[in-house]
């Protein structure tokens, strides 16, 4: 044991697919899920920035590609079951980070320990990078969601997920990145040709219209 196993684990991140279980297209793993995450944010970051917000990149960039690191050793949970509750979400929670504890203190020399403690605990909090890191994880899963609509897959899971991610972007719609996103980005993803493409369309109008209605 040693940082040697850390390292050779992130190779293992590349083998543990999202929303498994499920018929997919295309096969997202948690490496390329943190890594898009991490670019969606960077951009995220400086549309605040432009806004007039003053960003911790090195805060954001830590979460990004930190956030899902525990997925290590429970896998992917899909969406609409871990969230499902209250309670089960911080059940979820608590064995990720009792497990991540006893990898750090097993593989990582002492004085790093508490380094990796925080690097790996859960990122999405009240501070401009965990709100931005909590719309960027969203807006990619968003995506992963909408290829496989986009494809025709007829899973009605990835049309549930699509809409949880939706709902939780607009949950943070006073962030100068989300106005962004629904003004500029979310309207060409819609412009795409796609199977149910009005269907679709009407869903994502409704979403945003109630919460707006709020």
């Amino acid at each position: 044991m040693g940082v040697h196993q850390y390292f050779k684990s992130l190779s293992d991140l590349e083998k543990i697919y999202r929303c498994p279980g499920k018929f997919k297209f295309q096969e997202h793993s948690v490496a390329s899920h943190s890594f898009k995450v991490a670019k969606i944010a960077q951009f995220f970051g400086h549309v605040e920035e432009h806004a007039g917000n003053e960003v911790n990149w090195r805060l954001l960039y830590q979460k990004a590609l930190n956030h899902d690191y525990p997925e290590l050793f429970t896998g992917d949970i899909k969406t609409p079951v871990k969230y499902s509750s209250k309670e089960l979400h911080q059940l979820f929670s608590q064995v990720e980070e009792e497990m991540t504890k006893n990898f750090i203190n097993g593989v990582f020399p002492e004085e790093y320990r508490a380094i990796y403690l925080n690097l790996f605990k859960e990122s999405k909090d009240d501070t401009l990078e965990g709100k931005i890191l909590s719309v960027a994880d969203k807006v990619d899963l968003l995506y992963e969601s909408f290829g496989e609509i986009q494809k025709g897959n007829p899973e009605p899971l990835f049309l549930e997920i699509y809409e949880e991610s939706l709902r939780t972007i607009l949950q943070f719609s006073e962030m100068a990145s989300v106005r962004y996103f629904l003004d500029s980005i979310l309207p060409d993803l819609l412009s795409e040709r796609f199977i149910e493409h009005s269907e679709l369309r009407v869903i994502t109008n409704e979403i945003i219209e109630n919460e707006f209605k709020k």
